[in-house]
């Protein structure tokens, strides 16, 4: 059986209608278009919060190889743990985000488009392709798009293999290029030297449905949303210890209590903001706002309840990173190996606290060694679990003293 979309509320893109960004996109010159997605301030909604304008700039200004094609890349590959609110993009605004990818390639120049869709979403793929179909049918794909002579772009769907990895934009392109999904060395970055050596530009599903809204309405009336350094509307995938979990819509800058209280889970005693690779945030800092410059999130926020245990949740996660590391750098395949031996020894009460002290000074290396995001990010559960649930920790060394 298909999964539903488990979406709670109306999304602002519901007010938002298919055709409407494009069209108003295609009265605006190139620059244009990049100085309107840069003026909302819309930042990568996948979690990295990388200015959109900005990147779609410099890969305007790139010059591809021999005179080859620029890219545009939608990263559909949702892998992150507790995350599933691109799969409701996906199959309910599927327009919406083709829309975007179109929106994209006039802005930099590009030609071909490509959807890397996460391998778990085969199901959708009929309905990927009846939309695509239809919108080149309508004259939205292919040559000269809506009567716009010379503008050329078309859009494929290629689908991954399940790794962890591949939602970084290197390793994707790597997998896209038939090589093991395996982050690249960066500089050079994928805006100068992206898929097949030519200027990429990768966005978020949800990025590419926002920069569709912010053509439509304007990019002031984005800006009118969220905080000063944290601009619009974002959608969280909610899951967890909560009495409506779903996938909902809220402004930037809402506090973590706020947010408990529409989704059923007041009186929680954790919640994970931003999936195996972000931070646990204890009650005593529910105060605290889902934001780039505070908390910030690709989306998933996942609730835990009192009666967790949550030394068992480290180790769940650190057993996902143990699973999905690619092991092409030490300090992320060794790193995550050894931290997860020392949960185990944790429950064991065989772990002192000066071990634990050389845990934490490991997480730190593992933070600014790694790689790339995965090995960067994976300690920070373990972290934070650590720091501000230090009663249910140094209680399970006891026996080690």
């Amino acid at each position: 059986m298909q999964p539903t979309s488990s979406k709670k509320t109306p999304l602002t893109f519901d007010t938002i209608a298919p055709g409407q960004g494009l069209a108003a996109a295609l009265k605006k010159s190139r620059a244009d278009i990049i100085g309107e997605v840069s003026a909302s301030n819309l930042r990568g909604r996948g979690g990295a919060g990388f200015p959109t304008g900005t990147k779609w700039n410099l890969a305007a200004a790139a010059q591809g190889q021999d005179g080859g094609a620029k890219y545009v890349v939608c990263n559909a590959d949702e892998g992150e743990p507790g995350t599933f609110k691109d799969r409701v993009l996906l199959l309910e605004y599927t327009d919406l985000v083709f829309e975007g990818m179109t929106i994209a390639a006039r802005a930099i120049g590009a030609t071909k488009g490509i959807l890397y869709l996460r391998g778990e979403y085969v199901y959708m793929r009929p309905h990927l392709d009846g939309v695509l179909a239809a919108r080149r049918t309508a004259g939205q794909l292919g040559a000269n798009i809506l009567g716009t002579t010379g503008f050329t772009f078309d859009i494929d769907i290629r689908m991954g293999a399940g790794a962890y990895v591949c939602g970084e934009e290197t390793a994707l392109i790597e997998s896209l290029e038939g090589h093991r999904g395996e982050p690249r060395n960066r500089p050079p970055f994928p805006v100068n030297t992206g898929f097949l050596g030519q200027p990429t530009v990768v966005n978020n599903v949800e990025t590419l449905a926002s920069v569709s809204a912010i053509l439509a309405k304007g990019a002031a009336w984005f800006r009118a949303i969220g905080t000063e350094k944290s601009a619009g509307f974002k959608l969280f995938s909610v899951s967890g210890d909560c009495g409506a979990p779903g996938v909902y819509e809220f402004p930037l800058g809402i506090t973590v209590a706020a947010l408990l209280e529409k989704v059923g889970g007041t009186g929680a005693k954790a919640v994970q903001i931003g999936g195996a690779s972000g931070v646990c945030v204890p009650a005593s800092e529910f105060g605290r706002r889902i934001a780039f410059e505070d908390l910030a999130t690709g989306g998933s926020i996942i609730v835990f309840g009192q009666g967790r245990d949550m030394l068992h949740v480290a180790k769940n996660f650190m057993e996902f990173f143990v699973e999905e590391s690619c092991g092409q750098c030490t300090p992320c395949r060794a790193g995550n190996a050894k931290l997860l031996e020392g949960i185990e020894m944790l429950e064991r009460g065989a772990c002192s606290s000066a071990y634990l002290r050389e845990l934490l000074n490991l997480c730190e290396t593992m933070q600014l060694a790694s790689k790339c995001g995965l090995g960067q990010s994976s300690p920070n559960a373990f972290v934070s679990i650590v720091t501000h649930f230090q009663d249910e920790i140094l209680g399970r060394t006891a026996a080690a003293h």
